[in-house]
């Protein structure tokens, strides 16, 4: 999903959303999550016609989203980054569009 989700081919940008924070990145925590990342990147770069620029880098910490973005598709169906972006994206999986 991860990879479905988004474009991984762009640097530091997603949609009309630009600068480093909307960059492509996976953390992990341990040796194992980052071969998994590893190979999952591999695969998902497979038949591409562009290369992937998704960093993938060890977690130096983590920092809880401020509340109101918690849950925000749910909270916030009918906001037009909700209705314009985010649902497209979800009916776009569900049908295996990916």
């Amino acid at each position: 999903m991860f990879w479905a989700a988004h474009d991984p081919t762009t640097l530091n940008r997603q949609g009309a959303d630009v600068g480093e924070q909307y960059r492509s990145v996976i953390f992990y925590n341990d040796e194992a999550q980052k071969a998994i990342a590893e190979e999952s990147f591999v695969e998902a770069g497979k038949g591409l016609s562009s290369s992937i620029v998704t960093a993938i880098e060890p977690l130096a910490g983590f920092y809880e989203a401020e509340e109101y973005h918690q849950d925000y598709f749910r909270n916030n169906p009918h906001a037009p980054y909700c209705m314009f972006v985010i649902k497209p994206k979800l009916a776009k999986m569900n049908r295996g569009e990916h």
